[in-house]
């Protein structure tokens, strides 16, 4: 019997594919977020928003997303993220959401766009909404 020897570029594109689906995959894993120097930055994979403090209109906690088109990005079992186009007014909504199944923050900005948010852990979603919601009340405050 003789084997057959497999070319040594199939090996490095087969590991390099593995190599390339496992960062992906941990880039998309969960949301990223930080909130310094007056501006939210969240983060996961490919998708990026900052939203400055100041710009934000409002902010609640909502129990789902409303039926939108997907432009771009996933859905995979409870996560969904992207840039989806709401039926309704058809702005951009901007979608970071790492559970379904949980409540979500609804952010407005700039009047009109719309970022949902939540993370797999739901007391981390809680706080960053009532520290979201504090320095929301500050800025309402000193505007008066």
């Amino acid at each position: 019997m003789s084997k057959k020897k497999r070319h040594w570029l199939w090996n490095l594109l087969i590991v390099l594919t593995l190599v390339f689906c496992a960062f992906a995959f941990v880039l998309h894993y969960k949301n990223w977020h930080s909130i310094e120097s007056g501006e939210l930055s969240i983060t996961s994979g490919i998708y990026r928003q900052k939203v400055a403090i100041s710009e934000i209109d409002s902010i609640s906690m909502v129990e789902r997303i409303p039926e939108m088109e997907r432009s771009h990005g996933f859905s995979w079992r409870a996560r969904e993220k992207g840039v989806f186009q709401d039926s309704l007014t058809q702005s951009k909504v901007y979608v970071f959401v790492d559970d379904l199944r949980q409540h979500k923050i609804r952010l407005v900005h700039h009047d009109s766009l719309k970022i949902f948010l939540n993370f797999s852990d739901s007391l981390l979603t809680q706080k960053v909404y009532e520290n979201l919601n504090e320095k929301l009340v500050l800025k309402f405050e000193a505007q008066k």
